[in-house]
């Protein structure tokens, strides 16, 4: 099992983790989610968790103290990866999504107001996770997030295993169009080649579209790939002949 520690002041918005993958990966017994509320580690009347920056400046800074103590409560003297969910973070993606799920514990920590005291990102923070260019209220939503994709790549989480290893960024790739019933729609036909039963031919244009897909929307993804000989055939193919997205037989 999996278990991850999320230390919030809004302990009341998650509750999406208690539906779909989420919640079947833990009524498995697959992974284990505990909500803290850092209010309940302060030490004064009015549970203050926030504060005025020292030199001056727009809005509050979380405080040390309920931080330090949330966390050193929860590790209970192990040593458990800290992530501090925050704008200043890399970028998360599929890869820190794997690397993560490959630890037992992982203690998140939900970044609010103007960020946290400069202390316990020293002392406490193992890593700071952004998934974005852009500023939320709070690290909630962005916690949940990472839940979500870590928790699709926990063994058993998933009906198929394997659905995990084609999702989009999986390979470093998005992923090839999917069809499914009725075969005919609104005259928009599905592809030929899936329907033919030759599962190589049909491995063979979902990877042309994947690479077809890639190429057109994130090429930023195909730079950083090493490309295997059948895909850079099926590049040269792509480019000489590009698979036109806006027809429902593309390919």
């Amino acid at each position: 099992m999996m278990r991850v520690d999320i230390l919030t002041i809004f302990p009341e918005m998650f509750k999406p983790l208690e539906e779909s993958i989420i919640k079947r990966a833990r009524d498995k017994g697959l992974l284990s989610v505990n909500v803290i509320d850092i209010r309940e580690y302060t030490q004064d009347k009015h549970r203050k968790v926030d504060d005025y920056p020292f030199g001056g400046g727009a809005g509050m800074v979380m405080k040390p103290e309920p931080l330090f103590r949330a966390v050193e409560n929860a590790c209970d003297g192990e040593n458990i990866p800290v992530v501090l969910l925050t704008p200043q973070g890399e970028t998360f993606t599929q890869e820190h999504a794997q690397q993560l799920s490959r630890q037992e514990r992982l203690i998140l920590v939900c970044g609010h107001y103007e960020g946290v005291d400069e202390r316990f990102r020293e002392r406490i923070v193992s890593q700071e996770i952004s998934i974005g260019d852009y500023v939320l209220t709070g690290g909630e939503l962005p916690a949940m997030v990472l839940v979500d994709a870590v928790t699709r790549l926990l063994p058993g989480a998933l009906g198929d295993d394997s659905s995990s290893q084609e999702d989009s960024f999986a390979e470093g790739l998005l992923e090839y169009p999917q069809y499914t019933r009725p075969r005919s729609f609104r005259d928009m036909e599905v592809p030929q080649v899936l329907l033919s039963g030759n599962h190589e031919a049909i491995r063979y244009w979902r990877r042309k579209m994947s690479l077809a897909r890639t190429d057109k929307r994130r090429p930023d993804l195909l730079e950083k790939k090493i490309l295997s000989p059948e895909d850079r055939k099926l590049l040269m193919e792509i480019k000489d002949t590009p698979p036109n997205f806006g027809n429902n037989n593309e390919g």
